[in-house]
């Protein structure tokens, strides 16, 4: 079992930025693609953005959609997600994930996921 390690969680205020980050506990393993979900209280698991593994094409939620981006490091199995002009209904905990293979990509039931990051954004 792979284990996904996210940080750089926060606090912000609405309009600043945040970075987060995600590393695989190996060097190595099968995926086609990592992304990000995110879930607030109450409220069911949710796509945010994924990337694909072999050639970077990058999805996106229309909600995050100009304001996010998604990115990786294909040699360090490590993605990130650098997101701007933060609004408060950003405020979730934002979990990592890595697919076996690119079908379903936006659907939350992804091979292996993180432990959440939690994201507060203020008003």
């Amino acid at each position: 079992q792979v284990q996904l390690v996210e940080s750089g969680g926060g606090s912000v205020q609405a309009g600043g930025s945040l970075r987060l980050s995600c590393a695989a506990s190996t060097r190595t393993f099968s995926k086609a693609a990592m992304g990000w979900f995110r879930q607030a209280p109450g409220k069911e698991r949710k796509f945010v953005a994924a990337i694909s593994w072999s050639d970077g094409t990058t999805y996106y939620a229309d909600s995050v959609k100009g304001r996010f981006t998604i990115s990786r490091d294909n040699a360090k199995n490590t993605e990130y997600l650098q997101m701007n002009s933060l609004k408060p209904e950003d405020t979730a905990v934002y979990y990592c994930a890595a697919r076996k293979y690119l079908v379903r990509i936006a659907t939350p039931d992804y091979d292996y996921w993180g432990q959440g990051t939690q994201v507060t954004v203020s008003s």
